[in-house]
This record gives structure tokens, C-alpha cells and sequence, in this order.
């Protein structure tokens, strides 16, 4: 039985996903997906209650990742001001490169999330990612400001709009369809076109 179990988990797993890249959340079916899997449809709900979590099940481990990996890079960069007191907003690090690869080794996961969230909780992502940026560097600029270096003071609302196109730039990679590499390389290209522009933008 248990084996049974595990082998219908794992048939469900692979028709949920050919479901919400097929229909994308709003318009997938639980249905389809029990027929999919050769089940009845109160069969499904005993593994998974609701389309909502059906598809948390599959995108948050990916999701969970990335985060990790975002708050390792915010480390670095925190540690680095605090033993050298050196400020660093140039990206030298490669983290947009390292999100990416990261991206692409879960890309089934972060297509249902870019593309096809529309009506779940996670319909906005990036502008939450966006955000996520604005808080740490704010945060990090009130840090360098404490160890001091002089930085300018920014116009917030601009600053809003430069994260956002930023971070709207990298997932655009998954929305064209672009490979594992171009998107990599695409990174590292966004990495060096912003390096010098935030420099200037916080004179430093």
C-alpha cells in the first residue's frame, strides 16, 4: 500500500505540472488532472485539498531555495561592511549570475511561478522580490551611513522603479524562453549595465 501511494503521488506530481503549464492556475482542473492520472477526483483531494495547495506543493521548495540563497548573498555583503567596512553595491559578487543558475536548475518550478501564478498567491512574485531588494539595500545604505560613508540621498521613488526594472529584466529570460546559458549569460550581462549605474545613483 504505502508503495501504491508513492507511486500515485509521483503520477500526480508529473500531471499537475503538465496541467499548470498547459492552463496556468486560474484555468486548471483537479479533474483533469485525477483523469490524467487514471483516479477519481475525491480520490486527488486525499493528497492534495485544493488546487491552491496543489500547486504550493510544486513551486515552494524552489521558491524556499531561492530565499535561501538570496539571504546568503545579504551576508556576504553585510559581513563584508562590517570586518572592512567596505560598501559594496557593484554586484561583484555575481549574485545575479548565481540567482540565475539557480533559476534554471529549478526552471519547471519557476515558469508555474513567472508564468502562469495569474489568480494564486503567487501571481506577484516579482513585484515581492522587487520589494524584498528595496528593504535590504535600504537597509544596507543605513548601514553604511552608520560606519561613515558618505552616500547621496535618493529619491525612493526612483530607486522603486530601477529595482523593479532590474528584477522585471532577469525573469524575462523565463518568459522569452531563453536557454540555460543565455539566461546566464544575460545575467551576467544586467550584473556589469547596473554596476556603474548604482554607484552613481548612491555616490559611491
Amino acid at each position: 500500500m504505502p508503495r501504491d501511494k508513492t507511486e500515485n503521488h509521483e503520477k500526480i506530481i508529473e500531471a499537475a505540472f503538465e496541467e499548470f503549464k498547459r492552463y496556468g492556475f486560474e484555468e486548471a482542473s483537479m479533474r483533469r488532472i485525477a483523469n490524467s492520472c487514471g483516479m477519481s477526483a475525491s480520490g486527488l483531494y486525499k493528497h492534495f485539498p485544493s488546487k491552491e495547495e496543489m500547486f504550493s506543493s510544486l513551486v515552494n521548495p524552489a521558491l524556499d531555495g531561492l530565499m535561501n540563497l538570496y539571504h546568503e548573498i545579504e551576508a556576504e555583503y553585510f559581513d563584508d561592511l562590517s570586518r572592512f567596512g567596505k560598501a559594496d553595491v557593484s554586484s561583484s559578487k555575481g549574485e545575479m549570475v548565481r540567482a540565475m543558475e539557480f533559476i534554471y536548475d529549478h526552471i519547471d518550478e519557476f515558469e508555474l511561478i513567472i508564468c502562469k501564478s495569474k489568480g494564486s498567491v503567487y501571481e506577484n512574485f516579482k513585484h515581492d522580490i522587487a520589494k524584498l531588494e528595496e528593504n535590504v539595500t535600504i537597509r544596507y545604505m543605513d548601514e553604511i551611513k552608520k560606519s561613515g560613508i558618505s552616500i547621496k540621498e535618493i529619491d525612493k521613488r526612483e530607486f522603486h522603479l530601477l529595482v523593479t526594472a532590474c528584477i522585471e529584466a532577469l525573469f524575462q529570460t523565463v518568459i522569452h524562453g531563453f536557454s540555460r546559458d543565455e539566461a546566464i549569460h544575460f545575467a551576467g550581462t544586467v550584473e556589469k549595465f547596473y554596476a556603474p549605474a548604482w554607484k552613481e545613483f548612491f555616490g559611491l
